[in-house]
């Protein structure tokens, strides 16, 4: 299972790929989907595959079929890393085909059932993306729906990951990776989190009383 941090902080992403813990880059979503074609955001993306070797996500900023395609290719041509993110519509279906056709990776969102999913792959996606939180709020159970998702793709002979987005505690994480994710896409708050337990406060400060209680060693010159 793979970590992708959903930031685009330089400091952000070498912090957490000097501990292991980022496998991949993904932008943040609604952000930067909207400056797709800027240049700030082709300048970022051109920083972090420079400085990383590993897989960037970047959404389109279009849901019609030509203009998913154009920038699609866009942002392919900045860096041999980066994997587009488009949404699953049926007018994407087509430029979806077509650019994996072309050797574009592509991972398709807005995927929240196992068909969807099964179409995403038919089209060549080589990742779908499943936000837990959008599922939650909607009454679904975000990994009981992931799991699904994840056992129709092995079904199949589509090879396609699946992605799992925004889980909501350290709880949901780790469901996330028992039903099968194969990339759990968080915030570096969110990873920071992880770390973090009650009991584990407790046996520390449990540690450092135990130290201050041990004589200290005299030094003799």
């Amino acid at each position: 299972m793979n970590i992708y941090l959903e930031s685009v902080d330089l400091e952000e992403i070498r912090n957490a790929a000097s501990a292991g813990l980022a496998d991949g880059v993904a932008f943040a979503h609604t952000a930067s989907a909207s400056d797709a074609t800027d240049a700030n955001t082709h300048e970022r993306l051109e920083e972090i595959s420079r400085e990383f070797a590993f897989p960037v996500c970047v959404p389109v900023g279009a849901v019609t079929s030509g203009d998913i395609y154009t920038q699609a290719r866009e942002l392919a041509k900045i860096s041999d890393h980066v994997v587009v993110q488009i949404p699953l519509v049926e007018d994407s279906l087509v430029p979806m085909a077509r650019l994996t056709a072309e050797g574009v990776v592509v991972c398709a969102t807005f995927v929240y059932s196992a068909a969807q999913a099964i179409i995403a792959a038919k089209t060549g996606a080589a990742a779908v993306r499943v936000t837990l939180e959008d599922l939650e709020h909607y009454g679904q159970a975000g990994t009981r729906t992931l799991a699904e998702i994840k056992s129709a793709l092995e079904a199949g002979d589509e090879e396609c990951d699946v992605m799992a987005a925004s889980p909501l505690s350290s709880v949901q994480f780790a469901e996330c990776a028992v039903a099968g994710a194969d990339i759990i896409c968080l915030t570096p708050e969110t990873l920071r989190s992880l770390v973090v337990h009650p009991l584990s406060d407790r046996g520390v400060d449990r540690f450092l009383s135990d130290l201050a209680k041990r004589p200290r060693s005299r030094v003799t010159t």
